[in-house]
């Protein structure tokens, strides 16, 4: 059986099995798709397939395209890591030595209280004032979790006054900048990836297990509004946005992260001039120069001695994580609507299959050694 064989055999196994409801899956190379999968059930109630045009919630999966979005704005000159961000904020409260690279690769400080109840209903959507929410959420974390540059903690506060500045600086929405100057460049449509669910004919709905821990503790971290009705073994999550686009407010498929992830295999990035492209994948460090695997936007690991870069994206109803293993020339992605899903593991499982054969011996040996 090949790599795509088997890969095609276990994600149908997954479906068929009701480990998770649907399942996007995509492994690509700079200029062609090396494997694509979708299946399970968009709407469990309904029967409606998952396709490969089906869209779901990214959450943070969205911090690496805000931080593409900043970098370009580096590049033209319009701000600097160095400088602080109240430069360009009217104010925030942590204080004036928390730069724009620090927030750019968590080591800022800033604190990171959990962020599930940081959605609105989608009905409410339009007149929802983004700013008034990001007050709101300053004024009831205002401390620093540590100094300034001395630790890496991941905080979503950081990205969403990271989205801030960008409409600081550029003078119009945020979702509207990314739209124009990284989205449209790359050949990518508002039905493959935006901030606003395109179509809900063709939008999964969100699922939490229903025997899962997450499920138990649900009404402690997820609004009752949100909550809807069993569906066999799952517990429909219903249509919602995150209040900070910045942060996590991408919605969209596989394919549609695909295509940046392509871009970024490239020698030549669309989006960047190539010394851009090479500091959006350079390990960062603290102020004391202890090196943390985070770059300016991925974050960093390694598998069988296979190191990639990544960013996962969870929240209520949906989990996916995309990678880019730079020296294999591949990258993946998973889509999947289902809260506790375990996209980590699958990946490391699958991934492998698609890398070149010296990687692949790479890991066999390691994973021989390991046992």
């Amino acid at each position: 059986m090949s790599g795509a064989e088997a890969t095609r055999y276990h994600l149908d196994r997954l479906v068929r099995d009701a480990k998770v409801p649907g399942i996007q899956y995509l492994a690509i190379a700079p200029e062609r798709i090396v494997f694509e999968y979708a299946g399970g059930w968009a709407d469990v109630a309904g029967r409606r397939p998952l396709t490969a045009s089906t869209t779901m919630m990214a959450y943070s999966m969205s911090k690496t395209i805000t931080a593409a979005a900043v970098l370009q704005l580096v590049e033209a000159q319009r701000a600097k890591l160095d400088d602080p961000i109240d430069v360009y904020l009217e104010s925030q409260p942590y204080g004036p030595d928390v730069t724009v690279g620090q927030l750019l690769s968590h080591t800022s400080g800033v604190p990171n209280p959990i962020p599930l109840r940081w959605v609105h209903a989608a009905a409410r959507h339009d007149t929802l004032d983004e700013q008034a929410a990001l007050a709101s959420v300053l004024l009831e974390h205002p401390k620093l979790s540590s100094r300034p540059g001395t630790k890496y903690r991941y905080s979503n506060i950081g990205y969403w006054l990271l989205g801030r500045m960008v409409e600081r600086v550029t003078g119009e929405p945020f979702s509207s900048y990314v739209r124009k100057h990284v989205l449209q460049p790359l050949g990518i449509t508002p039905q493959e990836l935006g901030y606003v669910v395109p179509d809900y004919r063709d939008h999964a709905k969100g699922y939490l297990e229903k025997y899962s821990l997450m499920n138990v503790a649900k009404r402690f971290v997820i609004a009752r509004e949100f909550i809807g009705s069993y569906e066999g073994r799952w517990l429909h999550i219903r249509d919602h946005y995150v209040n900070g686009a910045a942060f996590g407010g991408l919605v969209g498929s596989a394919r549609g992260f695909g295509k940046v992830l392509q871009d970024q295999l490239r020698p030549h990035s669309v989006l960047f001039a190539d010394t851009t492209h090479q500091l959006f994948f350079a390990p960062q460090r603290t102020n004391d120069g202890t090196s943390i695997s985070m770059t300016l936007g991925w974050q960093i690991e390694a598998v069988n001695r296979v190191r990639f870069f990544y960013k996962e994206g969870a929240g209520a109803g949906f989990h996916s994580m995309m990678r880019v293993y730079l020296s294999s020339g591949i990258a993946t992605v998973v889509m999947v609507n289902a809260t506790t899903f375990d996209v980590r593991e699958l990946l490391d499982a699958m991934d492998s299959r698609f890398l070149p054969a010296t990687e692949r011996h790479l890991a066999a040996k390691s994973a021989a050694r390991e046992s």
